[in-house]
Formats: C-alpha cells, sequence, structure tokens
C-alpha cells in the first residue's frame, strides 16, 4: 500500500501532480508564487482536503522566501485560506507554518517554513496509514461504495476514505469498490478509478443518479466517503453528492462513514450551519472540458460541497480512532486527544 508520488518540496519550489489531465496524462506543475499556487487550487489541479493543507503550509513557505516579514506571511497565510473556504485544512495547514516561520527569526523563516513542510507531509502519510488500519478493521465484509477521491491524489498518503479500501482489501475484506463518476468534475470517475487500477483493487464504476438504488438494493454493505470539514456536532461537508448517499444508505439500512484525519475537525464550527459551502463556475455544470451540451444561457447552480446531518453518519473514522454518536462528546475527545486544547464544542 505505498503511496505514488503527487506532491514534492523542492526551496523554492513546490512540485506537484496535475489532476486536470488525468488519467490519460501526467504532468507535474513548478510553483514558485503564490498567485501560481492560487490558480492551481482553484482549478482543482491540486485537491483533496489533506493535500490543500500541505499546498498551504507550502504557500506560506514561498512566502517566506519572498518577505520574511510578519505582516508578509500573515497576510498570505489569509489569502491561501480564502481560495477554497470549505476544506478548513487549507487554511489550517497554512496557519500551523505561519506559527512554525513566526517563531524564528526573519532570515530564518523560510528555511523554517520549507523544513516544516516536510515534517508536516510524513505525519500525514503517518496518520493516513494509521486512519486505513483504524478503518479496515471496523468496515464490515462486502463491496462497499466511495464518492469523490480520497485516495493518494487527495492526500499524498494512501488515503482517507480510499486508504480504508486499500487496507479492507489488503485484509480480505473487500469484493468490489464502487465508484460514483462524482458530476460535474469526474473525481470519481477520472481519479478513483484510476488509483483503483492502479492498486489492483476490484472497481466499478456507476453514475452518481445509479447510486441511491444501488445502496438501497443491498448489493454494498457500507458507504464510505471522505470529509473537508466536520463541526463538533458531527454535521460533515463533503463532495457534493454525499448527502444523497447517506440518506439512501439510512433508507436501505446500510452503514455510512466518514473517513478522515482528526486535522479535518474544526473546533470553532458548532454545527454544519456554519460550514462554508463553495460554489463553482456555472461552465463547469453544462458541459466537461471543451465539450458543451448545455444550451447558451441556461443557469446552473453549482455547490462544490453539501452538508451530512450527524444522524446519518454511523461513525467517523480518524487516525485516533472511531468517533460515534454522540458526536459533540467523541469528537472533543478524539481533538483534545490530538492537541491537547480543549474544543469549544
Amino acid at each position: 500500500m505505498e503511496p505514488f508520488p503527487v506532491i514534492r518540496f523542492e526551496p523554492p519550489t513546490l512540485h506537484v501532480l496535475d489532476q486536470v489531465g488525468l488519467p490519460h496524462e501526467e504532468r507535474w506543475l513548478a510553483l514558485t508564487r503564490l498567485d501560481e499556487l492560487e490558480e492551481a487550487i482553484r482549478a482543482l489541479r491540486v485537491r483533496g482536503a489533506p493535500l490543500l493543507g500541505l499546498c498551504g503550509a507550502a504557500g506560506v513557505a514561498m512566502a517566506a522566501g519572498h518577505d520574511p516579514g510578519d505582516d508578509a506571511l500573515r497576510a498570505a497565510a489569509e489569502r491561501i485560506a480564502a481560495v477554497r473556504p470549505t476544506a478548513v485544512e487549507l487554511a489550517t495547514g497554512a496557519g500551523a507554518c505561519l506559527a512554525a516561520a513566526l517563531a524564528v527569526p526573519p532570515g530564518e523563516r523560510a528555511k523554517t517554513a520549507w523544513a516544516f513542510c516536510r515534517e508536516y507531509f510524513r505525519r500525514r502519510q503517518e496518520e493516513d496509514r494509521e486512519l486505513a488500519e483504524v478503518g479496515a478493521e471496523m468496515l464490515p465484509a462486502g463491496d462497499v461504495l466511495t464518492h469523490c477521491n480520497t485516495g493518494t491524489l487527495a492526500t499524498g498518503g494512501i488515503g482517507t476514505a480510499l486508504g480504508v479500501v486499500r487496507a479492507a482489501h489488503a485484509r480480505g475484506k473487500l469484493g468490489t469498490c464502487y465508484v460514483t463518476e462524482t458530476r460535474p468534475l469526474l473525481q470519481g470517475a477520472r481519479l478513483t478509478a484510476w488509483e483503483l487500477q492502479r492498486s489492483g483493487i476490484p472497481a466499478m464504476l456507476l453514475p452518481d443518479t445509479a447510486a441511491a438504488s444501488l445502496v438501497v438494493s443491498g448489493r454494498v454493505a457500507s458507504v464510505v466517503t471522505g470529509a473537508d470539514r466536520i463541526a463538533m456536532n458531527g454535521d460533515t461537508a463533503n463532495k457534493v453528492g454525499t448527502l444523497g448517499l447517506a440518506l439512501a444508505a439510512a433508507r436501505g439500512g446500510v452503514p455510512f462513514y466518514i473517513a478522515a484525519p482528526t486535522s479535518t475537525i474544526d473546533p470553532k464550527c458548532k454545527t454544519g450551519a456554519g460550514i462554508p459551502i463553495e460554489f463553482r463556475p456555472e461552465t463547469e455544470v453544462g458541459g466537461y472540458g471543451s465539450v458543451r451540451w448545455a444550451p447558451d444561457g441556461v443557469p446552473a447552480w453549482n455547490p462544490a460541497f453539501d452538508v451530512t446531518p450527524a444522524e446519518l453518519i454511523s461513525g467517523i473514522v480518524t487516525e485516533r480512532g472511531v468517533a460515534r454518536a454522540p458526536y459533540r462528546e467523541s469528537l472533543a475527545r478524539l481533538f483534545r486527544a490530538t492537541t491537547g486544547e480543549p474544543s469549544d464544542g
């Protein structure tokens, strides 16, 4: 279950695999400026909450190489966090690197920030492995359904929800992994199917519109997805379409799990109502790439995420263990165990 390379820190350059070209073209980007990083994040050349955390940290390291002053670094961290507001790890990664840089004299800040990125990446990969083992132990044997992409492309490690799938397959517990296309940008069809194929894991692709009927048919033993932000009451933001899967799972009596690192828990967010939802350009809905199928002039509603209420979630798998209802207590315990800090939840 070794991850393949998707990110490299080579000061003053951040190298990332451009996910827009996948699965047909593997090309790398060399980023040295914040505007380049912003474009890569906004265009989903890099994506996935944990990987965005690494990119947020790298953005601060880049900025420190241009201007290591306190105000300049704080402004850079705020600028990065605002690019995609739903994924909390983009902001927390930038904030953690900022704190490390501000703790040393200005002349040492760039070096310190890049060193932080490398250590952050090491921890990120280790957390993926721990989370995967926790999840594989809990996951029922049989087929599983997942949504969007939560593998190496999303984390730099073996993945969160897809890491659980990989670990379950290694234990002989997994039959087929069903993968939703994940419209409108097809992260499941383009990225997750590609990763599963690379890993030798049986995969079956299905339209998003077929997922509910598959779940209630009894053909899958569980549904497992990732998360971009988890409120302290257990409400969870993830790729749009996740809520529908959770509702179908509840109707069909199928366990629905979230797999995400504890860094995805937002101690300042009490409920899902406080999670900002990113809206994407309307042009993404009426076609894909240069191919258009919708008539010109028809508007589109295109949220990138939706919020799944805690009562629909069977458990939240983290590297520290599984949180279960009541989530205010279990998530608070996980948060304290990870950070040593009290939560607001």
